[in-house]
């Protein structure tokens, strides 16, 4: 578990906090669903993040190597791909006396879907053999990933299980496997160890392996087999740009790990959201991910749709937020919760006002990519009954704009992608009250009204005729209403409010919500072209991506979750739009500022990272609790290599 002291104003501790691990300086390999978080050593335990995880549960919470006879002094790690780590170090204690390091181990880890595996290898320059004991220590812990991430997590109780050189751990639902070939295998109230005895010959080498097998009976989600559909090499030497390829390729190595399956539709891909708490389908997240990304890969995009289609709601249940035609927010094996918020999420929570217009969005933009016309028809009844939830339930106080309200309160208050609590603020940071209307989301609707609208006329029948017709004049109206109830006039300048709270009024803070208007259409080119300006201006941009909240707001605070800092798939989503606006300067001037920020993390981007200028840090200041690799922020690669790519 995770604390921090709590002080008196004398400065005495009273007690302790738990708190959510930071991430930024852990090192991941990982293949969806399988992840796993050590320091640069290759070890594990030393901070609250740690471990092997399978699913939505960490099944080892610390795992070691030591050498008898000498300290290991890693050197190096160097990742190979997503899904493979390759560290060195040097065994002094085992050594001659010349100056020279002449004992080397190197740890091969690979992960793979429920499977980690290590192969130790001793190379060695002496001139004499060299005998010694190399030691794998592990400690099995089982606890759910959202205990984990809220600092609150404990071990379950475990069956232990010995024989021969394999280690079976059963905590019931889930369970794990060491198998250690050649190696002695002991059970104690620290954990399992294995032991080798290794002889290395004079300026030879030697070798040892082990694997840890991972089960988790209540996983509903599984790992793509099949191989991704691009060539990372290939497409990453085709950027223009020498740091955009270094991203290209780490990213589309992350996008591969991070497809999943639903365990029923094994042909069916769909990108997990991220590393390590979301580890799942997310409607929003994969959705925008897919859409991203088409240009490399449309069928994840239409597996992507079919995957939602079949979970969209049918009832109307206040408790996961279900409505008829809705779109799934996120899916688990079992309920999630978050202490000290007083937020409970069941299993299937269809708590996100955007998924719905967003998938219809990556229908229209799927069909229009080459999505084969069969797949399309396939998907007329899930459109149709998407329309609809936006007709009938996406309004929910009747005034024309499809805003959120959590009805039961212990869901999420807020249901746009900036979902955290105080995402949605007044300029002078009071919260606004709901229901609210996000003016992207008035976008996202106004886009897929139209896209709708063509889809049923080109492969309906009957009514669809009609249908089509009312949703053209629905996008009308919506647009023209937007025009006349979002845009205000600050000391900041005229933009469209972030949001329209309960009493109608629009919410004046300047933010990067108004990024996602540009190319949906309910803008027109002139307005366009002045969010764009906006966005570019120092108050919005930091010179490593557009800050989600504008410096000029009382709420603005650069390591804020939502109120200030850098989304890399918020920013491309900007640089998207202004591509389909025909504003391709100011696209490429967006993607200079995400390739410095690129640069910055070793061409992994985070989740997000802070607000603070480039002009001010000649590195993007992590947000030290963002999640990596992150599907959305690695698909924002292609936007960039889009923009930067003639003709493209």
């Amino acid at each position: 578990m995770t604390t921090a002291p709590t002080t008196s104003p004398a400065g005495t501790t009273t007690e302790t906090t738990p708190l959510q691990p930071l991430l930024d300086d852990a090192v991941i390999v990982l293949r969806a669903p399988t992840q796993v978080w050590s320091d640069t050593t290759g070890d594990m335990g030393a901070a609250p993040v740690h471990g092997v995880y399978h699913g939505d549960v960490r099944h080892v919470r610390s795992l070691s190597l030591t050498c008898d006879g000498s300290p290991v002094e890693w050197i190096s790690a160097a990742p190979d791909g997503t899904s493979r780590l390759v560290l060195g170090g040097l065994l002094r204690g085992l050594d001659d006396t010349t100056p020279d390091p002449k004992v080397r181990l190197l740890r091969d880890r690979r992960v793979a879907d429920g499977r980690l595996s290590e192969t130790w290898t001793l190379h060695s320059r002496v001139d004499r053999p060299i005998s010694t004991t190399l030691r794998l220590a592990l400690s099995p812990e089982f606890a759910q990933l959202h205990e984990v991430k809220s600092g609150h997590a404990h071990a379950r109780t475990a069956v232990v299980d010995i024989d021969g050189d394999r280690v079976t751990v059963d905590a019931g639902a889930q369970g794990l496997e060491l198998a250690a070939p050649g190696g002695g295998v002991a059970s104690g109230p620290e954990g399992i160890e294995a032991r080798w005895e290794v002889e290395v010959p004079a300026f030879g080498t030697a070798e040892v392996a082990w694997t840890l097998t991972l089960r988790d009976d209540t996983l509903v989600v599984g790992a793509a087999t099949a191989p991704a559909r691009w060539d990372a090499a290939a497409v990453a030497a085709s950027s223009p740009d020498p740091r955009l390829g270094r991203w290209v390729r780490t990213a589309l190595d992350d996008l591969d790990a991070l497809r999943l399956v639903l365990p029923e539709h094994p042909d069916d891909e769909f990108f997990a959201a991220g590393a390590p708490w979301f580890f799942t389908l997310f409607g929003r997240d994969s959705i925008w991910a897919a859409r991203l990304a088409l240009p490399l890969d449309s069928e994840i995009a239409a597996s992507t749709l079919r995957v939602l289609a079949r979970l969209q709601g049918t009832d109307d249940d206040a408790q996961t937020a279900q409505e008829p035609g809705k779109i799934l927010h996120e899916l688990r094996a079992s309920a999630l919760e978050m202490p000290g918020e007083g937020i409970v999420l069941p299993p299937k929570y269809y708590g996100s006002v955007d998924s719905t217009p967003l998938w219809i969005c990556l229908l229209g933009d799927a069909w229009r990519a080459g999505m084969p016309v069969a797949e399309v028809r396939e998907l007329l009844p899930a459109l149709r009954a998407a329309l609809g939830w936006i007709r009938d339930h996406g309004d929910s106080d009747g005034d024309g704009f499809l805003d959120y309200i959590d009805r039961l309160g212990t869901g999420l208050s807020n249901q746009g992608w900036k979902d955290s609590g105080d995402s949605i603020q007044w300029r002078d940071g009071r919260l606004a009250e709901g229901p609210i209307a996000l003016c992207e989301v008035q976008a996202y609707a106004y886009e897929a009204a139209l896209a709708g609208a063509a889809l049923l006329e080109e492969f309906g029948e009957g009514p669809d005729a009609a249908d089509a017709a009312f949703w053209r004049s629905w996008a009308a109206d919506l647009k023209a209403r937007f025009a006349e109830a979002y845009w205000i006039e600050t000391p900041e300048g005229r933009y469209p409010a972030v949001a329209l709270d309960r009493s109608k009024r629009p919410v004046d803070t300047l933010t990067s919500n108004i990024g996602h208007l540009i190319g949906t259409g309910i803008l027109e080119p002139e307005e366009e072209e002045h969010v764009a300006a906006l966005l570019l201006g120092e108050s919005m941009s930091t010179g490593y991506g557009i800050r989600t909240m504008s410096t000029d707001a009382d709420g603005y605070w650069p390591l804020s979750y939502h109120g200030g800092s850098v989304w890399v798939h918020d920013t491309a989503i900007a640089a998207h739009g202004m591509l389909r606006a025909g504003l391709r300067d100011d696209a490429r001037a967006v993607v200079e500022g995400l390739l410095n920020a690129a640069e910055g993390f070793a061409y992994r981007v985070p989740e997000l990272h802070a607000g603070d200028p480039r002009s001010r840090s000649s590195v993007p200041t992590p947000y030290p609790a963002a999640c990596r690799p992150q599907a959305w922020s690695a698909a924002a690669a292609v936007v960039c290599l889009t923009a930067l790519t003639p003709h493209a």
